[in-house]
């Protein structure tokens, strides 16, 4: 119990202050735990339901987050939340957890390869890029982004932001509007997903008793990062968070294979 809410409190932390690190939970629960592979994601989806739901007015305040736009991602998120919950509960515990592993890998790989792109573009004016109008998206594009990460999102446990915001960059949406819509994102993506590996039939009692801790750690550990995110170097520690993902799943894939 002391370590779900210490490991909650962190993550929360992180995402808080970062935007990410989501991902981490489900290794954390099946990796480092012990626990099933399915217990894992149901935690981890309950967790990034409170820090997406948290998340959400704060950018809605700043004005962020319209809606309207979010429309097709949240519907193409909504099927591909359902499909990859399925997906995760077809799936052998094995493979499940080698998947886990292989998303962690590449969710860390990602936030570096950002971190270094976002270096080699510095001189760039990202006040001024913030402020401007985000590009159009067409409403097919953002439903497919929507479909595919969700599906791998819901069946490796993976928060979506990690995956998201990355694509939403690249298609020339603003970072604080990219992070926002991945927040609501990963909302829509987390209900089916917890609502579907808890009633799996699958998740023990004792899985049951940490949930409440879980949770509130989680909450308290987002809320805190949220109020202190600009008084820390955001860029470190998403190098530091990132590095050690990418160790950690090596790792383990390693460990996995002999």
């Amino acid at each position: 119990m002391l370590l779900v809410i210490l490991a909650n409190a962190v993550i929360g932390l992180s995402i808080g202050l970062t935007g990410f690190a989501g991902f981490l939970l489900p290794m954390f629960y099946a990796g480092f735990l012990g626990l099933h592979p399915v217990e894992g994601l149901a935690l981890s989806f309950a967790a990034f339901l409170v820090s997406g739901s948290l998340g959400c007015p704060a950018y809605r305040k700043t004005g962020d987050l319209p809606l309207k736009p979010c429309a097709a991602l949240l519907a193409g998120s909504a099927i591909g939340a359902i499909a990859g919950t399925r997906i995760g509960l077809m799936l052998p515990a094995g493979i499940l957890t080698v998947i886990l592993y292989l998303v962690v890998l590449v969710s860390g790989a990602s936030v570096l390869v950002q971190l270094v792109t976002s270096l080699t573009h510095r001189n760039r004016d990202d006040a001024h890029n913030a402020s401007q109008p985000a590009k159009h998206i067409g409403h097919i594009t953002l439903f497919i982004i929507g479909l595919t990460t969700a599906t791998v999102c819901a069946a490796s446990g993976a928060g979506g932001p990690v995956l998201v915001i990355p694509l939403l960059l690249a298609f020339g949406v603003p970072a604080r509007r990219a992070v926002a819509m991945s927040l609501i994102d990963s909302v829509v993506i987390a209900i089916p997903a917890t609502i579907g590996y808890f009633a799996s039939g699958m998740i023990a009692a004792s899985t049951w008793v940490l949930l409440p801790a879980a949770l509130i750690a989680h909450g308290v550990g987002t809320l805190v990062g949220a109020a202190n995110a600009q008084r820390i170097n955001a860029l470190q520690l998403k190098t530091i968070v990132a590095v050690g993902a990418v160790a950690i799943a090596v790792y383990k894939l390693a460990a996995t294979v002999v």
